[in-house]
């Protein structure tokens, strides 16, 4: 028997198969960027273009719209300075934080079984060219 046969693991609700409350966190991290945005503030609060350079790929529109739906989630604040000209950072709430784990856990497997995972990605594209030419 392999080893992964015989690690316990925990139990997960049938709720990651219906619509439950057990799916929010997959929710939350499956949209775009959010679990990127998360990482890149794990060090604290940062003003939008140190966080845009910090991730690098992302239009300042779609970090603002992802940084005000991490706020209306509760897991991002915003704080505005009363400075000439104005500053505004964003950091991790309380609950915020509570992400980082699973972000990093997220993070370090991708980092574990990228390559697995695009081969795999590679010789389902190459069988389904061949599928196409066949037809």
């Amino acid at each position: 028997m392999s080893e992964s046969a015989t690690t316990s693991r925990p139990t997960a609700p049938d709720g990651f198969i219906a619509d439950c409350r057990a799916r929010l966190g997959f929710d939350l991290l499956a949209r775009t960027w959010t679990a990127v945005v998360i990482f890149g503030l794990r060090e604290g609060p940062r003003r939008p273009g140190e966080l845009r350079e910090a991730i690098g790929g992302i239009s300042a529109k779609v970090l603002n719209d992802t940084l005000r739906r991490l706020e209306d989630d509760g897991l991002v604040e915003r704080h505005r300075y009363a400075e000439a000209p104005p500053r505004v950072e964003y950091g991790l709430t309380p609950l915020g934080e509570t992400l980082l784990g699973p972000v990093e856990a997220l993070g370090a497997w991708s980092v574990e079984h990228a390559d697995a995972v695009v081969e795999a990605q590679e010789r389902a594209e190459r069988r389904r060219g061949r599928e196409r030419q066949g037809r």
